[in-house]
């Protein structure tokens, strides 16, 4: 059985029929993706800066001039009272030495003392005290008073010290050198 022959008009109407329904099916499909591609999205940020703090530890030989000394070959230079340099055995001699915990450190500081290193010789024959004094200076008055080397220190804090270098059984033209050291660990 065949089909009848469609004329030239009703080829055309069914052609177009068949586009009509091929796009149309394309316009439903497409409003369908755009109504899924049409789902609602949100984002959500956090963000911080992170800086390091500041920690400065500094030394003074007159109680107002401040510097930092960090390493034995950059050690203050200390000013002992009369007879450091003409020591009898127990002769004893004092110098003022003031450490800070700069104002623009963010931590505080635990604080420690080494005992003094001494080269030449005078090693072994010397004995060395420090206490913590009200203000700067140093002699036996002032080392009478003293208290305790405090174990912290706060950013700002300032702390007066009053050494004391004890001779032993020091001979005739015996040198050294003594070197003291303090430690500061932020906390």
């Amino acid at each position: 059985m065949g089909t009848a022959a469609r004329s030239g008009t009703d080829r055309t109407t069914f052609t177009r029929r068949k586009i009509y329904a091929v796009l149309a099916g394309g316009l439903v499909l497409g409003v369908g993706a755009a109504l899924t591609l049409a789902a609602w999205n949100d984002s959500e940020f956090a963000t911080s800066d992170f800086a390091a703090g500041t920690f400065e530890f500094q030394g003074s030989t007159d109680g107002t001039t401040w510097a930092d000394h960090p390493t034995e070959g950059e050690a203050a230079s200390l000013t002992f009272s009369t007879g450091f340099d003409n020591l009898a055995p127990e002769d004893v001699v004092y110098a003022p030495y003031a450490l800070q915990l700069t104002a623009a450190s963010t931590v505080s500081a635990d604080l420690t003392a080494v005992a003094p290193v001494v080269t030449g010789d005078l090693d072994g024959l010397l004995t060395f005290a420090s206490v913590a004094t009200a203000t700067f200076g140093c002699d036996a008055t002032a080392f009478a008073g003293g208290t305790a080397v405090p174990a912290t220190m706060a950013p700002g804090d300032i702390v007066y010290l009053c050494l004391q270098v004890t001779a032993g059984d020091v001979g005739q033209g015996d040198t050294g050198t003594a070197v003291w050291q303090w430690d500061a660990v932020s906390q």
